[in-house]
């Protein structure tokens, strides 16, 4: 509901404008080899599918199935050969036997899909761990790569890299702060929403400490360095970002372990189907047709698209409604959250102030039109978000916004000009720690009244807090850099009864964790550079994407798009239904596969009809999957 921000209203000087933001490097998807050969794959794939099953002579798709199968399937079998090297099997080498013994059949189109779905993956997987690289090196851009270090009275431009604990730097209004420390000297307002998160630009005077990176808006700062740039706040963040993408979780520790064994057991199994009768005198050929079929209805096909039709279904769904989940993993791990945690500023808010209350001073002669008027006059010159405030409520009044003269501006002190032919003052008032900004209005030295500003409260702030609490059981956690008072005005808005204020990006992680240390699944919902971390630490991170930080959107399992924060319980109940979809079709795909598995064993199976059974559940949940296409499955509760 509302915030503390900054109450000085300063505009931005003309002559040094804000830093530009630092241009992003994304990666583009076909940079990547492993993107290239999917497509490549796939390309090849589609090309001789129709030729295939229209009949048309084998010489016509042959060589493109050939394709096919090179560019998707060299790079995986190359890494299950370097697996094999080191004594272990993966499920990639079992996946390219598998459709090498398919095409030795003559099941070619049946080998050449499961080369596409491997090679695909591969790439998805590829793709994601280049665009989290991205954001990292993007966040490393904000922090300035020179700064203006004094000593002895002269001036010197020297890398931050070089800064030591103790330098005195200087720190002109639009640049960038390079290293963190305390103001010794001069009044500015700084924007650090890339570290705490807060809003509005926040005054510094001597003693307040900066951080790294965050961006110097009004008057010049001298700054000692209190921390080696390779410690500072923003380097932290980073490494936190790091470690986390780095980290397993322990369902895909579980998987790889089933995937280890499953690998063994298929390549023992099918070794034996053949050797065993072979040495009691069975036919070579009837040995090994037996042997690739067991080895063709063993493999995972139906189990691989058991998991991944819900779970790409929902993902399809939630993206028609403006939630972007990276992936079928990122997707399964939003319904195993049994506890939610949000940020502040930009998630629960809009991350932008709005003119609350105008209260005139009794005997002031003006009324609350004539006094947000006078305000709006003087402060409409002024590029400061408070100022745009409060410009913006007298508009919506339908006010006359009268013409000025005069114009000045002071950090710290606020803006002064000549309305009507008299001097209008409006600047702050002592209400640091409060959840709101209070701005005084004086007119020739007389105190006429004050305004106040908060940070706008999301309209689905509260039904969205309510559905997460009767999703996970318990309410959620209010983790923000912001100051108690505004946290608890925006808590008691929502609903919710454990808040964390005053917290830098070590602290939400550390919140994070705690919850994780005690059994929780935590989820996670930001939208600036400050969360990403906790984004990353989380067993699920959600990004509000109107405003997010780039790395807060690369970091996140899932983004919304259109800010509407009730679509996030919203896409934890899709999941939870992918996840039940996918139990059901595992259980199919389960049965299919031991009953023609016993078949080929202990009777007989014809070739075709294995390959009729293995095909007929591997559509049988594939069409199961598809039913979370429909708009009913985003709606249902």
């Amino acid at each position: 509901m509302v915030c503390r921000v900054s109450t000085t209203l300063v505009p931005a000087p003309e002559a040094a404008p804000s830093a530009p933001a630092p241009p992003r490097r994304r990666t583009r998807v076909l940079a990547l080899p492993e993107a290239r050969w999917a497509l490549a794959s796939l390309v090849a794939f589609l090309l001789a599918l129709p030729l295939d099953l229209g009949g048309a002579p084998a010489w016509t798709y042959g060589p493109l199935y050939a394709v096919a199968y090179a560019a998707g399937g060299w790079e995986p079998a190359l890494e299950g050969l370097r697996a094999l090297r080191e004594k272990t099997l993966d499920v990639d080498l079992l996946m390219i036997v598998a459709a090498l013994g398919a095409a030795a059949i003559g099941q070619v189109l049946d080998g050449a899909l499961l080369i596409v779905i491997f090679a695909t993956s591969g790439a998805l997987e590829a793709l994601a761990t280049a665009r989290t690289a991205d954001s990292v090196r993007g966040l490393l851009d904000l922090a300035p790569t020179t700064a203006t270090r004094v000593r002895d009275g002269n001036e010197e431009t020297v890398p931050t890299a070089d800064l030591s604990v103790g330098d005195l730097v200087l720190v002109r209004p639009g640049e960038r702060i390079g290293a963190d420390g305390t103001v010794v000297e001069g009044v500015g307002e700084v924007d650090q929403a890339t570290i705490t998160g807060e809003s509005l630009p926040v005054l510094k005077r001597s003693g307040d400490d900066v951080f790294a990176g965050t961006l110097n808006g009004t008057g010049a700062l001298r700054v000692r360095v209190g921390r080696d740039p390779a410690d500072s706040v923003i380097a932290r963040i980073v490494t936190l970002v790091e470690e986390a993408s780095r980290t397993k979780a322990p369902t895909q520790l579980f998987i790889e372990k089933i995937e280890q064994r499953y690998s063994v057991g298929v390549v023992v199994a099918t070794l034996a189907v053949f050797g065993i009768p072979l040495a009691f005198g069975a036919d070579l050929t009837d040995a090994l047709l037996r042997a690739m079929t067991f080895m063709i209805v063993a493999s995972p096909c139906a189990v691989v698209l058991a998991t991944m039709p819900p779970l790409l279904s929902a993902i399809a769904n939630a993206g028609r409604h403006g939630v972007l989940v990276k992936s079928a993993v990122a997707m399964e791990r939003l319904g195993e959250i049994n506890t939610a945690a949000l940020d502040k500023t930009g998630t629960l808010t809009e991350g932008t102030p709005e003119v609350t209350a105008v209260h005139p001073l009794a005997g002031s002669g003006v009324d609350e039109d004539a006094l947000l008027a006078l305000a709006a006059a003087a402060e409409h010159p002024s590029e400061h978000p408070l100022a745009r405030a409060i410009v913006a409520a007298a508009r919506a009044r339908g006010l006359r916004i009268a013409p000025v003269e005069d114009f000045t501006a002071a950090p710290g002190r606020g803006v002064t000009a000549v309305v009507d032919g008299r001097t209008v003052h409006v600047g702050r008032a002592d209400s640091p720690e409060g959840a709101e900004t209070t701005v005084r209005v004086t007119r020739d030295g007389t105190l006429l009244g004050t305004l106040a500003l908060t940070d706008r409260l999301r309209t689905d702030a509260a039904p969205a807090t309510a559905a997460l609490t009767a999703l996970t059981g318990t309410a959620p956690t209010l983790l923000t850099g912001d100051h108690a008072a505004a946290a608890a005005r925006v808590a008691e808005a929502t609903g919710i009864t454990d808040v964390r204020a005053g917290l830098l990006p070590e602290d939400k992680v550390e919140a994070v964790r705690e919850r994780e240390r005690a059994g929780r699944k935590v989820l996670f919902v930001g939208d600036g550079v400050n969360d990403a971390p906790a984004l990353a630490a989380a067993h699920a991170g959600v990004a509000m994407g109107g405003a997010g930080s780039d790395l807060a959107l690369e970091t996140a399992d899932a983004v919304v798009v259109r800010d509407e924060l009730t679509a996030v319980p919203a896409v934890v109940r899709l999941s939870r239904r992918a996840r039940r979809l996918v139990v059901q079709n595992l259980a199919v795909a389960g049965v299919f596969i031991t009953v023609l598995v016993l078949w080929d064993l202990i009777g007989h199976l014809p070739l075709p009809l294995g390959v009729a059974g293995h095909e007929g559940s591997t559509v049988l949940v594939g069409l199961n999957g598809l039913r979370l296409l429909r708009e009913s499955a985003w709606r249902s509760e």
